[in-house]
């Protein structure tokens, strides 16, 4: 990582830490896009309801992300279809309304979370992967709704730190979890990772801080 990216994921942290997450997402306009190695900055987190899903298959979700390789943000950092779903989003108007801010600061904000959510919420899944902006906060509603844990399983919503921590609290990144390769790695498909791209990666499960369960048929 180049002295200039440190320097960034640095300044995110501390920015976060000091204006707390309550009022972050209300911070972001104006500060520059972060790629997926550096923390997601925005906030937002609530399920649609409680109705059970029964139709929606792992491999299901797993297909609608890999037909998304490829996709690209801009030079700023966003303008992809992740970034004009959430913020044309109900969650999004909520967050704003609670944070400050406004809408458009989403517009170039991290999307690895978006994009998670723009998967769960294409095929009906809300209810039970939820729907975020901020990976915090989209671990904690997992937590919360009883559907968190450590095994990786095909579909599972899996919430990475770099530094190898297993706190809720230090999440960097997410992505969804494709297959165990059973030699302490899994295979994953991202939103904003590399190059601000969605991909498909190999990473190892010492950098995982847990998984989300949603619920699929069998």
């Amino acid at each position: 990582m180049s002295l200039n990216r440190i320097a960034r994921v640095t300044k995110t942290r501390l920015i976060g830490a000091a204006l707390g997450t309550s009022i972050f997402a209300g911070a972001l306009a104006g500060m520059p896009a972060a790629h997926a190695d550096t923390p997601a900055d925005t906030r937002a987190a609530a399920p649609q309801s409680d109705q059970a899903v029964s139709s929606v298959k792992a491999q299901d979700l797993i297909n609608l992300a890999l037909q998304q390789v490829g996709i690209s943000e801009n030079s700023a950092g966003g303008g992809t279809k992740f970034h004009e779903w959430y913020m044309a989003s109900d969650r999004a108007k909520e967050t704003v309304a609670r944070d400050g801010g406004n809408v458009t600061a989403y517009a170039n904000a991290p999307w690895c979370a978006m994009f998670v959510s723009w998967v769960g919420d294409s095929l009906g899944l809300r209810p039970t992967l939820g729907w975020d902006a901020y990976t915090v906060t989209h671990a904690k509603w997992f937590t919360e709704q009883g559907r968190w844990g450590t095994t990786p399983k095909p579909g599972a919503v899996v919430f990475f730190d770099w530094n190898g921590g297993k706190s809720v609290n230090g999440i960097d990144h997410v992505g969804f979890v494709m297959q165990d390769n059973g030699d302490g790695t899994i295979k994953t498909v991202e939103g904003n990772t590399g190059n601000g791209k969605v991909e498909v990666r190999t990473r190892p499960t010492s950098q995982v801080v847990g998984y989300g369960y949603p619920q699929y048929a069998a």
